[in-house]
């Protein structure tokens, strides 16, 4: 029998013996002890406990206070009706918690039971994932979950990655494709050689950073823990001036003992306790099940006060496939400029190399390529058939290979070329800005965000092409790491950086709120951002600042409206004009609404 139906039956069967005892009149405290203990023995055992511990001025110290004080009083009803009032608060609130809590749970889903392991017989023996190192050969079946990254090298099927980006339509995968554990295999078998071990795996590393999220509270939550320690002795000790100073001057005891137990009652900050963290907790739940990764609460309050979002250009802002637009040599043939580039970029695996090696497809061939270094920030040194090769920005030809160069103002990225310490020429390699950015740029106006900032190590030209198509309101380029530090740090206010959480760990960490995009399966995403798009969707940007300015209303509901009606309903029972069942509904009927209306941070 689960918790919440055990309180209901107590609360059924409380109620019932109450209303017996009013029918046939019974007057006795020891009748009406009956259905008080049924309705409220563990308030009182809470509270007894927190009297050992240190911890006194609990909301079960206060209720079992104002109860057993009402009891004294020979207010059975009353007692009997404010335990069950506050069960019935307490049914509310743990189920407000467990269906926030179910959001969390559907991304829990990601952890594997088993992997099927490839034996040196070729057989299949189901181990622990754990088990499993890095280079081994394991199966998925059709319905199973991958459970470590790896690479697949036999079968083609369709993969189910809602738990991890949040999107319904399942990718087609095949023999070569890298796969991410987590996800959830439709249809063929697949044979995957494993590239992590199970704890270096992104399934791994996602449920750690939600079983962590609530770690980071927010300041909103470290204001109502303290507020809570100072409020709740606070009115206690009013409490117990009302019940003995007016007395003293007016008479009448047992009126003003009255009260000081009503104003107890309603003193009780519950409904500040627990709807507060549980707003944060529904917000991050209802952003990890549409691929937004929130690392806590304190990024959800960060989020929600952004007034500057800074991004990053390539692969961020711009689709990241590359492609050579243009070959202008100076000291060479076309073909040969293009082939010295293409050669000297043959180990480095940025995107710009990528493109330059698609546009040579013969650059695998057998020329010689030796002592291949990559310079960061500039670019790529190499031996090519015993000629020193430099490729890469303007600083790379004047700062380090001494090749004098002329001013280039092609739009794009501009590769430049020095072989053998002269300058050959330069290619020209473009990037296609996303389709939805400049919506994205758009819509984060409307949500408040008053600049909209770009930062990127391509050319002046090219940065100012893409912030013109985008609507980018500044823009930087030809930035080296440290400069884009700099320049993010320099921006005033509460500032949002969004970059593609390997190349841009630095900024992404000095950043109010780091939003790594696309950083599935990044370690330096994970590491580095404080939030994670799983996927490579730019609008989940405005969705998170969406759920994080929902989440902080529902949060200054709770608080103005529940400090509102408790401070209301205090002056009416200090003054005798509000007995316990309005205290009920100060305390318990408050903590109702806070709560219903917390878990509105879970709906869109």
């Amino acid at each position: 029998m689960s918790g919440r139906v055990k309180i209901l039956l107590r609360i059924v069967i409380s109620g019932v013996i109450l209303a017996g005892l009013k029918y046939y009149g019974a007057e006795s405290a020891t009748f009406y002890i009956v259905p008080y203990l049924i309705a409220g023995y563990d308030v009182l055992a809470e509270a007894w406990e927190g009297v050992r511990s240190g911890e006194i001025f609990g909301e079960c110290f206060l209720m079992g206070t104002a109860t057993i004080g009402a009891i004294i009083l020979g207010d059975y009803t009353e007692a009997c009706a404010v335990m069950m009032f506050y069960q019935v608060g307490e049914l509310f609130s743990d189920y407000a918690s467990d269906r926030t809590r179910e959001s969390i749970t559907a991304l829990m889903d990601l952890r594997p039971d088993y992997a099927n392991l490839e034996t040196e017989a070729g057989k299949s023996e189901r181990v622990d994932p754990s088990a499993v190192e890095t280079g081994s050969i394991i199966i998925v079946k059709p319905g199973e979950k991958i459970p470590i990254d790896g690479t697949i090298i036999e079968g083609h099927s369709g993969l189910d990655m809602k738990a991890l980006t949040g999107e319904s339509v399942p990718r087609s995968v095949k023999s070569g494709d890298d796969v991410l554990s987590g996800s959830v295999n439709l249809s063929g078998v697949l044979r995957l050689r494993t590239t992590k071990t199970f704890q270096q795996s992104t399934a791994s590393k996602i449920l750690a950073l939600i079983e962590s999220s609530g770690d980071g509270k927010s300041q909103s939550e470290r204001f109502i823990t303290r507020f809570a320690k100072i409020y709740t002795p606070v009115v206690c000790i009013s409490a117990l001036a009302l019940a003995v100073i007016p007395p003293i001057f007016a008479g009448n005891f047992r009126a003003w003992i009255y009260r000081a137990l009503t104003f107890l009652v309603v003193s009780c900050p519950c409904a500040l306790v627990v709807s507060v963290p549980l707003a944060f907790f529904a917000a991050i739940g209802r952003a990890g099940s549409r691929g937004i990764l929130v690392k806590g609460g304190i990024f959800i309050e960060r989020l929600a006060e952004i007034k500057s979002v800074i991004f990053d250009k390539t692969g961020t802002l711009t689709q990241g496939v590359f492609e050579v637009s243009g070959v202008y040599p100076e000291a060479l043939a076309e073909n040969e400029l293009l082939h010295m580039a293409a050669h000297a970029e043959r180990y480095s695996s940025h995107p710009i190399a990528d493109a330059l090696r698609r546009a040579y497809p013969d650059e695998a061939d057998t020329c010689s390529v030796e002592d291949a270094e990559e310079i960061p920030g500039f670019g790529v040194r190499a031996r090519v058939n015993g000629s020193e090769v430099f490729a890469g920005n303007l600083g790379l030809m004047s700062e380090v290979a001494g090749a004098d160069v002329k001013p280039i103002t092609d739009a794009g990225t501009v590769v430049h070329v020095s072989v053998d310490g002269g300058y050959s020429g330069h290619v020209v390699i473009s990037d296609r800005v996303k389709e939805n950015a400049r919506s994205v740029v758009e819509m984060l106006r409307a949500e408040g965000v008053e600049r909209v900032i770009m930062l990127t190590g391509d050319s002046k030209s090219s940065a100012e092409e893409t912030a013109r198509s985008i609507g980018i309101d500044e823009f930087y380029g030809g930035l080296l790491p440290a400069d884009k530090v700099k320049k993010a740090e320099s921006v005033k206010g509460v500032r949002a950086f969004v970059g593609d959480g390997i190349n841009d760990a630095p900024v992404l960490a000095c950043a109010d709120v780091g939003i790594a995009m696309g950083g599935l399966g990044s370690d330096a995403a994970i590491e580095a951002a404080d939030v994670v798009i799983m996927d490579d969707d730019l609008m989940k940007i405005t969705e998170a600042v969406r759920i994080s300015r929902k989440c902080m209303r529902i949060v200054r509901e709770n608080v103005c409206g529940s400090i509102a009606v408790k401070m209301a309903c205090l002056a009416l029972g200090a003054f005798g004009f509000a007995g316990m069942r309005l205290a009920v509904f100060a305390d318990v009927g408050v903590m109702v609404l806070a709560v219903l209306n917390s878990i509105r941070a879970m709906t869109r």
